[in-house]
This record gives C-alpha cells, sequence and structure tokens, in this order.
C-alpha cells in the first residue's frame, strides 16, 4: 500500500509535467495540495483541503545549538525528514541516502536538509553533535533538529504530513517514516519520496534540479 501510494503521487507529477504548456513543462513540479496526497497521511485538520500546502512558521534547534525556524530557509529549497540517532532500523539507510544529497549539493547555497529528530527526550543538542560528527554531516548544509516533542509532532503531522502508516495519532503517538519531503522557496510541497529506497533518492536529486531550473526562468 505504501510503495502505491508514493507511485500515485509521482504519477501525479508526471501528469501536472506533460499537461503544462510544453515550453515550461520540463522545469515544472507539482504543487501539492492535502486533496493530492494519501489521505492516511494527512491532518483532519487539512483534510480534503485543494489549497497549496504551505508549511507553517517553525523554530527548533541544530547540532550546533542555533535556532533554526523559516527565515533559516527563506528563499532556499530544502528537504525534510524524521529520524532518531538510535534508531536501528530504517534511519541508518535514510542517512546513508541523505548524504548523498547533502555532497551533490555541498557547494550550493540554495538547497538545504533538515532531519528532525522524532525522539527529543533521548536526542539533546549534544548527542545530536556527535552523531553528525560520526556520520560527516556538514552543519551548513544540514541541520539535525530537535526541540518540544510537541512541535516536532505537529510540523510532522501538519506540515509535512510524514507519518508512518497505521500510525499511532494520540498527543504522544510516535511517528516515524521513511518519506522524505522536497520543499520550495515558498514553503510548499513539491514532492515525496521512499528514502530508502536509492531509485526515490535519485530521483529526488533530479527534481531538485528541475525546481532550481524552474527559479531561473
Amino acid at each position: 500500500m505504501k510503495r502505491i501510494s508514493l507511485f500515485i503521487i509521482s504519477l501525479i507529477g508526471f501528469i501536472t509535467i506533460f499537461n503544462c504548456n510544453p515550453s515550461e513543462s520540463e522545469f515544472r513540479l507539482p504543487i501539492y495540495t492535502p486533496a493530492d496526497l494519501d489521505p492516511d497521511w494527512v491532518d483532519l485538520s487539512l483534510k480534503n483541503s485543494t489549497d497549496p500546502h504551505v508549511v507553517d512558521n517553525f523554530e527548533f534547534i541544530n547540532q550546533n545549538g542555533l535556532v533554526v525556524n523559516e527565515k533559516t530557509v527563506e528563499g532556499k529549497i530544502y528537504i525534510a525528514e524524521f529520524f532518531f540517532t538510535t534508531c536501528p532500523g530504517i534511519c541508518p539507510t535514510l542517512t546513508k541516502h541523505t548524504k548523498k544529497i547533502q555532497n551533490e549539493f555541498i557547494n550550493d547555497n540554495d538547497v538545504l536538509i533538515l532531519s528532525h529528530t522524532v525522539f527529543p527526550e533521548k536526542d539533546s543538542v549534544s548527542v545530536l553533535h556527535a552523531f553528525a560528527e560520526q556520520h560527516n554531516i556538514n552543519s551548513t548544509k544540514w541541520h539535525l533538529l530537535t526541540g518540544s516533542k510537541k512541535d516536532l509532532y505537529t510540523i510532522s503531522r501538519k506540515g509535512y504530513f510524514a507519518i508512518s502508516y497505521q500510525p499511532d495519532l494520540s498527543d504522544d503517538g510516535f511517528i516515524h517514516t521513511e518519506n522524505v519531503v522536497l520543499v520550495d522557496k515558498q514553503r510548499r510541497l513539491r514532492g515525496i519520496y521512499n528514502g530508502t529506497n536509492v531509485h526515490e533518492m535519485n530521483r529526488l536529486i533530479e527534481d531538485i534540479y528541475v525546481l532550481k531550473k524552474e527559479y531561473q526562468l
């Protein structure tokens, strides 16, 4: 079911591109609304909305103890994902694949990566800093974020719709997903990818270049 849903999202993007003006088609990614997405991902307060979704303002702390908020990503293309440092399952693969994005755009000031912990009780600033050093994460390109559990879970559910299948939607429900979200300079959702799938992450890299071209028109 999960793979089918991501396939449908990819298909929406494909159809959107080829229904555009031919002179612009190769440069356009879809702008997603909540109604475009798998209903299981969308918070009840936003279900069926057909307005382009814009991520709300936010504020978290990165691995260097610095504030990262909506001003940090102003005028940037960025990807958003969720992890925790002691995760033995999907996170090592997700981290490995995300490093490809870091390395691909290491000298590109227009592209950032935001990785949010889903386990802030454990993932303090010092823990995130050690994790970043262990994995050669560049802190100017890739922010490992912590903060209050409420704020982290709210932006996951209502900002990026990055929730697990069969999630616990209680206030303390645990959120963990392999989905990686591509966000444009207006904080609109432009793509969702399986971060554990190397082909999906290669497509994400290609889509970042497509999105960059859109801003050059």
